[in-house]
């Protein structure tokens, strides 16, 4: 039975946490969420290997010269991959691999592994995110702009993706992501 790499990526405060955790409550028999590698620290209650693999910086660059990362970025100083390996021994084992990340290392596994299912999760429209992150009440107005004007970079990446699914319901996100798979995966 051939097993597969989703990816799923969306636009900050689109709700993409939320319909991924709804996803794996419903799908945990034949998915398993992908751990990354990162050089930052764990922070309280994260746990290595369930949260992320937590790995010095010099680790984490011979694993770059060394091309065993499917996809990787540096964000604030700091690195997080997803290792090939770990991707093709959870598929080996029998699971298909979900993966949650951003658009760019999104593209950078469609490179490495084209058989690789890309869905993006969008908002019902720029406004509705904009008013979605306004409403959280957690970041000034200058991170609003920033994250609005991400968006359009992300809205961009996302036309190279295989699926868009528009998250104006949670249910139904989460209802259209299981038919992609359905689509997608031999049984």
């Amino acid at each position: 039975m051939n097993k597969k790499l989703f990816v799923i990526s969306g636009c900050s405060g689109v709700g993409k946490g939320t319909v991924i955790n709804e996803f794996m409550k419903r799908n945990s028999d034949n998915f398993i969420l992908s751990v990354s590698c990162t050089t930052r620290n764990p922070r309280p209650g994260e746990a290595d290997g369930v949260n992320y693999f937590f790995i010095t910086k010099e680790e984490f660059e011979q694993n770059i010269k060394d091309s065993k990362f499917l996809e990787y970025a540096n964000f604030a100083g700091n690195y997080y991959g997803t290792k090939q390996k770990y991707v093709q021994q959870k598929m080996d084992e029998g699971f298909n691999v979900l993966l949650e990340i951003d658009t760019q290392g999104a593209l950078q596994v469609k490179e490495k592994m084209p058989e690789a299912v890309l869905i993006f999760i969008a908002p019902p429209s720029v406004e509705e995110l904009e008013h979605r992150l306004r409403g959280r009440h957690t970041e000034d107005e200058e991170t609003i702009q920033k994250r609005l004007a991400q968006v359009k970079i992300e809205l961009e990446r996302s036309q190279k993706y295989d699926y868009t699914v528009i998250n104006d319901s949670i249910e139904r996100a989460v209802e259209e992501i299981e038919r992609i798979v359905r689509g997608n995966v031999a049984r």
